[in-house]
């Protein structure tokens, strides 16, 4: 037969349960004052109980958010629970930190709503996440957009400097294996591994890039080789392949006279890639889209800069990297 005697008392119990909780619970009364601390609002927040009990729950919310605390005291003395609210508070040192907050009401032995239990759970790493599967979403949906623009593009050159219908499919086909090659270096390499990691030479990346373009002779790659390692081969890949879209939707590889110079320089310190387009149609700069955001991002990534001069012969473009970034 269980002791029921010497039973824990259920209070007990769940004082255990709080104060072992990794979440945040904290109890505050009608007036919005904190009432009880657990430890994981101690981790979370940064405050110790002594420091916050008896004072007024606002002290976690962002000047911008104090709104929302009437509204959720008004939930909760209507008899309400708030489910899975997300937010942000502010901890002890300044920082904002994402949260899910459910919130309950507390009742006293006569049912009467006293006050709020709240449970808050850091949502950091999950807001991240989010944020990293929109942004892989926009990057698969621009290349997709682009690769039929590019398969688009190859077909309408390959008429242009073909002489029969036969050359022309051999000259497509060619062509989008070129452009399959140039797309399996921009691949990400994030689910491949350390081991995966990819080495390339710079002038070989770039050629490997612009070979579905090139005809005629109208496209020059010179300068100074140097190898690209690592995640910077994927980065630099994706940098590259945007100019060379551009150029083949709206710049000097759309046309039959379009010309496309690329000249790498290298010191000590930095890798420069000139960019010059010479005898398409009149250059305009581009809108603000997700290519632009990208190129941005890519460029960021590699501690690069990114200058483009939109002269009346076309497009010019310098690119700035820092050698020990092309090694990361």
């Amino acid at each position: 037969m269980p002791d029921i005697a010497n039973a824990p008392d259920p209070r007990d119990w769940l004082a255990a349960i709080i104060d072992g909780s990794e979440d945040a619970i904290v109890s505050k009364n009608l007036n919005g004052i904190i009432q009880s601390w657990n430890p994981g609002a101690t981790r979370l927040f940064g405050y110790a109980a002594e420091e916050v009990i008896g004072k007024s729950i606002t002290i976690l919310i962002p000047q911008d958010r104090l709104d929302e605390e009437p509204l959720i005291l008004a939930q909760i003395q209507s008899g309400k629970r708030v489910e899975h609210f997300e937010t942000k508070r502010r901890r002890k040192d300044g920082s904002l930190v994402d949260i899910s907050l459910t919130i309950s009401p507390i009742r006293n032995e006569n049912g009467v709503i006293v006050g709020a239990s709240k449970i808050a759970r850091d949502i950091t790493e999950k807001r991240a996440a989010q944020e990293q599967q929109q942004l892989l979403m926009g990057e698969m949906r621009h290349r997709v957009k682009n690769l039929f623009a590019l398969a688009k593009a190859i077909v309408a050159i390959s008429a242009k400097t073909s002489a029969n219908q036969g050359d022309i499919i051999a000259d497509v086909q060619a062509r989008l294996s070129s452009l399959a090659r140039a797309h399996d270096l921009i691949m990400s390499d994030r689910l491949l591994g350390p081991e995966n990691e990819q080495h390339v030479g710079l002038l070989t990346l770039v050629r490997t890039i612009l070979e579905p373009y090139a005809t005629d002779d109208r496209i020059s790659v010179r300068g100074d080789d140097c190898d690209v390692d690592g995640k910077s081969v994927t980065n630099l890949a994706l940098l590259l392949h945007e100019l060379a879209t551009n150029a083949a939707k709206h710049g000097s590889l759309s046309t039959e006279t379009g010309r496309l110079e690329v000249e790498v320089s290298a010191d000590d310190d930095r890798t420069r890639i000139l960019w010059r387009e010479t005898g398409g149609p009149p250059p305009a700069p581009g809108r603000a889209g997700f290519g632009s955001r990208l190129e941005g991002g890519l460029a960021s990534a590699l501690n690069a800069t990114v200058e483009r001069d939109w002269q009346p012969t076309g497009l010019v473009a310098s690119i700035a990297i820092s050698r020990a970034a092309m090694s990361a």
